[in-house]
């Protein structure tokens, strides 16, 4: 981690002097597209727990926290170009993933509490630069961007890029873009299912035998196209639709989410029952997501922003989003944002619940993720904004703070608790 982190500052000294140097020799009276540097600076805790962990094949503990910081810094190249650094840390602790090795922990085993090993936690890094230039008349906008990630089991490179043209004096405007990320798995198993394994704990009937392999190839591929177009209807009324087509291929199982079949003996150590294979899921996956989004200005103080998606994937899942946010001005540099958000879908043709498998099955899975649920969301955000940016740290004039709190609750029985912190501070 610290050579992330040296890595990261590196990075920002050398694009500040860059800015700097296109500055000083800039002569044009043109607008720019990005008047100062603005720098981001972003925290989220997310808190969850369930009793449908897929780690331990649909039942156990889902309790997992999780604290993510970035900084994004965006800073004007010249006149018509930006560019955007996003860097980022993410840390985590799983009872569900300490159970991909629960025998490293308490003497008494169980899939309902957590290992106190190293498998619990993770950290996982980003870095995400996207250099963005606007035509002459800010008419035309293309962009191009990569992604780098990494944590203990994954890791994930990217890049991509977009074209936006804008008609109509402005009021029009279409996007189109695409994605390309290409992942590796360190595939890590069941600790059961690992060469070598011997624990004379075991009880049951006969001898413990899983059919258990592990996977040829660790790769992940996904391909991603996306469409939007967005309209201003009239002077209080605006919409948007998009598109997205996305195609995955590679390992798109979890390595150590466990399995049990309803055709093979149980058993176990302690309370914890061992797996009788991994999940089995098809190595290609085909997504077609569409919506749109409908903002109506009610008056100086309330403005209603809607949002509909339909998802469909080959898979045989299908699902529904829909939330309203409703922003009311309290004063000048204050608004409040409750909010909702409904989201359903079905089954995806390979869930199984805990023992409903056979095990002459081609694809199977526990992971709840993929079953039948409903959820909802209730959120409420308070957001200060300064456009004259009084309030000053060093060079650096506070531009918006926003402050939101989400609870989300799943018919599937998890329970999650998320508060987001962002700032905005504008250069001079």
């Amino acid at each position: 981690m610290p050579s992330t982190t040296k890595l990261f500052f590196v990075i920002v000294f050398f694009l500040t002097v860059s800015v700097g140097w296109s500055q000083q020799n800039d002569t044009s009276y043109k607008r720019r597209v990005l008047e100062a540097s603005e720098v981001d600076l972003l925290f989220s805790y997310y808190n969850q727990d369930g009793e449908n962990a897929a780690v331990t094949g649909g039942e156990g503990t889902e309790e997992l926290t999780d604290a993510t910081s970035s900084i994004v810094l965006r800073m004007p190249m010249n006149e018509d170009d930006i560019l955007t650094v996003d860097v980022g840390l993410s840390a985590y602790t799983s009872a569900s993933s300490s159970n991909v090795n629960p025998l490293d922990g308490d003497l008494n085993v169980t899939p309902f509490d957590a290992s106190s090993g190293e498998s619990r936690k993770d950290v996982l890094a980003y870095i995400n630069p996207t250099y963005s230039h606007s035509s002459d008349d800010r008419n035309s906008i293309w962009s191009a961007n990569a992604y780098f990630s990494s944590e203990y089991d994954y890791f994930s490179i990217g890049f991509g890029g977009s074209y936006t043209k804008l008609f109509n004096e402005k009021n029009t405007e279409i996007t189109l873009s695409g994605k390309v990320f290409l992942d590796k798995w360190n595939a890590i198993y069941p600790i059961e299912l690992r060469d070598g394994f011997f624990d004379d704990r075991i009880s049951g009937n006969g001898t413990y035998t899983p059919i258990f392999s592990e996977f040829e190839s660790e790769n992940r591929n996904s391909y991603s196209l996306s469409l939007s177009f967005s309209q201003i209807l009239s002077q209080k009324l605006q919409g948007a639709l998009f598109m997205d087509v996305v195609s995955q291929n590679g390992l798109l199982s979890t390595p150590f989410q466990r399995v049990y079949f309803s055709d093979f003996e149980d058993f176990y150590i302690d309370d914890f029952q061992l797996a009788d294979n991994v999940e089995q899921l098809p190595d290609s996956r085909f997504k077609i997501p569409v919506g749109g989004r409908l903002n109506y200005y009610l008056n100086d103080l309330v403005v209603l922003r809607s949002y509909y998606r339909f998802y469909w994937d080959d898979w045989g899942i299908s699902s529904h989003t829909a939330s309203l946010e409703a922003p009311f001005k309290l004063t000048e540099k204050f608004t409040i944002y409750p909010s909702y958000r409904y989201y359903t879908q079905t089954a995806a043709d390979y869930f199984y619940p805990k023992e409903r498998a056979l095990s002459t099955y081609d694809f199977y899975t526990s992971d709840y993720d993929l079953s039948n649920y409903d959820a909802h969301q209730y959120g409420v955000g308070l957001r200060y904004k300064d456009i004259f940016t009084s309030a000053r740290v060093l060079n650096f004039g506070l531009k918006t703070i926003n402050l939101r709190f989400s609870q989300y609750d799943r018919s599937d029985g998890l329970n999650a608790f998320i508060v987001t912190l962002g700032t905005t501070f504008v250069g001079n």
